[in-house]
């Protein structure tokens, strides 16, 4: 018998806490343990993987699970290198439950002995959030001094920022601490809007916790060279160095991280202008990725990530670097796509003020950048006058004679106007209900082209959420879990039935990652060996990916995935479809036919489109 997860489960209505134990052949990982828990408690869960701690890098990922207040459904978010703090602290999840009478920070301790300290502590959200640089930030370094004396090694404080007091997509942040400061390599459980779960439903502004426990991790290098020499002809390390080599740097393209990567190689696949790039013709398209990314955006990124020291881990030893530092600003393509090209920013200094400030009031930033380009199209085209959004002045939004100095400056300084607005709670829109009801509202007196404008996918009631920065008709597939790398993201066309069995695949493959608590951008090898190496270690690598296929069923089971709702949805699948035939000249011989079909009868096609997608969907799934 292995020893079985411990949960270190806290009511922070009462300050009542208590560890139960949970065997691993019953829940194998964070995403099934904490499908049980939200199921039964209602809880927010963090938890780690079994293998938390041990050589294989990534391996220290946090998993947070629960039900999502935008989305609706049930939710996994992860953050990079926080998972040692439970590690440190000798439990593998802990789980909130109960609400608190007041604002509080929740401080959870572990030193010699065998005891974890649990402390709630009012604490005033307006104080946390006006310390030093402000926000979730200002919360990490309020917690580190008035209780970092109390931790022998440097602990990790998970975040939530005024964002998460007033609207539906607040996120979780958190930062490797060095010698009880916070660093700027900040990592983000962003999407699901779990901040605004753990404020809004718990009362806890901020999670503190650490130690010095210490248990038998799995250390044997030879052991796991063994392993990897063969699957891979390499050694851990080896394999690891080269399926991570995109997030440290790439030689073709002269760059590496998230950013650099994707910013060089999507060129006509950039999305800007709120989606409208979709539209144009693709020398247009291409105009302004050379001119506004590769002569500027890109240009500036790489001749700052050029200077030593710009490369940071999350926390964990890991080869692949991947956090890109400029000053106090971390560089990742998506936040950086969504609150830059989509916002009509293409101006690194614009875009960190812009980017900085959704990070600062603790913004999930994809959503964010996808509900303000919506609001500047909206602004821009008359639906909306800007001060009805929170804005002094309409954003410049067109890539005609667009200036990329002087109108991203513009652009982001109105994004501050309008997000800062949106976070206190005092503006002129209304965001607690979320981001789909209010535009719902605003078109019941604008008209039907206001709905149209905005991109998201929707789920039961009121869920929505603003797809991942790619396009592709994977990112408004009708999975269960939409947001997320749950889905197939690729460039090439498939029918919608095949389309939605790779979603199916890509979505099992993303629990094996998640459920092992390991992160994706090890998942070049991550994906085949998890499952061996689970069998190696606890004996159990059918058992595992039988809890891998029983969790997604029960996931999908709960799948109210809608229709979508808005015009530009289907015109995201349109424009794909029309490019990919016609400037990637793909001939397979379904292409035809569906462009046929959106031309002749737009609705009807869509609606084929995305059934097309759930059936394959829900056909893999049955067949887990």
């Amino acid at each position: 018998m292995h020893a079985p997860q411990k949960v270190l489960f806290v009511d922070v209505s009462s300050g009542y806490y208590r560890i139960e134990r949970y065997p691993i052949e019953s829940f194998w990982g964070p995403v099934d343990l904490g499908l049980h828990l939200s199921a039964k408690h209602g809880s927010l869960n963090m938890g780690v993987g079994l293998l938390s701690g041990s050589i294989f890098p990534g391996s220290s990922r946090l998993v947070f699970t629960g039900f999502s207040p935008c989305w609706g459904g049930f939710y996994v978010s992860s953050m990079g290198g926080a998972g040692m703090a439970l590690e440190n602290l000798g439990v593998n999840m802990v789980s909130l439950v109960g609400k608190a009478g007041s604002p509080s920070m929740l401080v959870l301790n572990r030193t010699h002995g065998e005891d974890v300290e649990v402390g709630l502590h009012p604490a005033d959200p307006g104080v946390l959030w006006s310390q030093g640089r402000g926000g979730v930030y200002g919360a990490m370094e309020h917690a580190m001094e008035r209780f970092g004396d109390r931790f022998e090694e440097d602990p990790r404080v998970i975040a939530a920022g005024p964002a998460s007091a007033s609207t539906d997509f607040g996120a979780l942040a958190s930062a490797p601490m060095k010698k009880g400061k916070t660093t700027f390599a900040d990592t983000w459980a962003g999407r699901g809007g779990f901040g605004s779960k753990m404020l809004q439903e718990h009362n806890v502004v901020a999670v503190m916790a650490g130690g010095t426990h210490i248990d038998e991790d799995f250390r044997n290098r030879t052991v796991a060279d063994g392993w990897f020499e063969a699957r891979f002809k390499q050694k851990l390390a080896a394999k690891d160095f080269d399926a991570t080599a995109k997030y440290r740097f790439d030689p073709r393209l002269e760059t590496g991280g998230t950013f650099g990567v994707n910013f060089a190689s999507l060129k006509g696949r950039l999305l800007s202008f709120n989606y409208r790039s979709m539209f144009w013709d693709e020398e247009e398209r291409l105009r302004v990725h050379r001119e506004f990314v590769e002569g500027r955006y890109l240009r500036q990124f790489k001749e700052a990530s050029a200077a030593p020291g710009t490369s940071r881990t999350c926390g964990e030893p890991c080869a692949a670097v991947c956090k890109k530092v400029h000053g106090e600003h971390k560089k990742d393509y998506e936040p950086y796509e969504a609150l830059g090209p989509q916002c009509g920013v293409f101006d690194q200094r614009a875009a960190e003020r812009l980017v900085g400030a959704a990070d600062r009031l603790g913004f999930d930033a994809i959503s964010a950048g996808g509900v303000l380009s919506w609001l500047f199209e909206c602004m821009s085209s008359g639906l909306l006058k800007p001060e009805e959004a929170g804005a002094s002045a309409k954003p410049a939004f067109a890539a005609a004679g667009f200036d990329p100095d002087g109108d991203s400056a513009r652009n982001a300084a109105i994004g501050v106007e309008v997000l800062e607005a949106a976070a206190s709670g005092s503006g002129p829109l209304d965001f607690s209900g979320g981001a789909r009801k209010l535009a719902r509202r605003i078109a019941r007196d604008r008209g039907r082209q206001v709905m149209d404008a905005f991109v998201y996918a929707s789920f039961d009631r009121g869920g929505w959420m603003v797809p991942n920065q790619y396009w592709t008709p994977g990112a408004l597939s009708p999975m269960p879990v939409a947001g997320k790398y749950y889905m197939f993201y690729g460039p090439e066309f498939m029918p919608p039935v095949e389309l939605g069995r790779a979603c199916a695949d890509r979505f099992a493959r993303e629990l094996v990652l998640d459920n092992a608590g390991i992160c994706r951008f090890h998942r070049a090898w991550a994906e085949e060996m998890v499952p061996e190496i689970y069998g190696s270690l606890f004996g159990g690598r059918e058992a595992f990916l039988e809890s891998v296929r029983m969790t997604a069923m029960r996931i999908a089971s709960r799948n109210a995935s809608l229709m979508w709702e808005t015009r530009r949805n289907a015109d995201f699948v349109r424009t794909f479809l029309s490019r990919r035939r016609d400037v990637e000249g793909d001939r397979h011989p379904d292409l035809d036919r569906w462009i046929g079909a959106f031309e002749s009868d737009p609705d009807g096609a869509a609606w084929d489109f995305w059934y097309g997608m759930h059936r394959g969907a829900q056909q893999s799934l049955r067949e887990f």
